[in-house]
């Protein structure tokens, strides 16, 4: 596949993130509440110590990044689309967080940086081999990343992903799919 043209149609994503508001991915719902809630609880529980450097990869709309600002620590966020990123800088004004513009997949930040490295729901829109090469680059030696991801062997998950229609009405990319475990 062009990874070119898959970055294009990841930028245009952003846009249906931005029209469609965070209802996309259903966060405002109980169900969504409680699934937020146990991801910002996995995340914060992941990264321990104190003056981390913590990069997050496809911060979004900010709604993750929010939780990762909590922690003690130096934060770097990261999205494709600029559009995001405002939304996400206006929601975390935190001193300690850096909004950037990259595309992980190829990536100018710096190599061994990172004691951690995180994202929500990110890997499956990427490139995962071109993504995991260079998030083992960013991590400082004994670094550790987590992700959070759709799983394919959610019966909803499976049918979101591979019927076109729904895919569609769900507000997927073309190119994102789900991970078995």
């Amino acid at each position: 596949m062009n990874s070119n043209k898959r970055f294009e149609r990841e930028i245009q994503h952003a846009e249906v993130i931005l029209n469609r508001g965070e209802e996309v991915w259903n966060w405002s719902s109980p169900a969504g509440q409680m699934r937020w809630r146990r991801r910002c609880g996995l995340f914060t529980s992941f990264i321990v110590g104190r003056h981390r450097t913590i990069l997050e990869i496809g911060c979004g709309t900010g709604l993750f990044t929010q939780c990762l600002a909590s922690l003690d620590c130096k934060l770097f966020s990261i999205d494709i689309s600029n559009h995001l990123l405002e939304r996400a800088q206006k929601r975390v004004p935190a001193s300690h967080v850096t909004f950037k513009m990259d595309n992980i997949c190829r990536s100018d930040l710096k190599s061994a940086c990172f004691d951690y490295i995180v994202g929500s729901s990110i890997l499956h829109h990427l490139e995962v081999k071109s993504a995991l090469r260079e998030i083992f680059r960013l991590l400082k030696p004994g670094g550790k990343c987590l992700f959070t991801e759709p799983n394919m062997m959610n019966p909803q998950i499976a049918l979101q992903k591979n019927i076109p229609f729904l895919k569609k009405w769900a507000g997927d990319s073309p190119d994102e799919t789900a991970f078995f475990r």
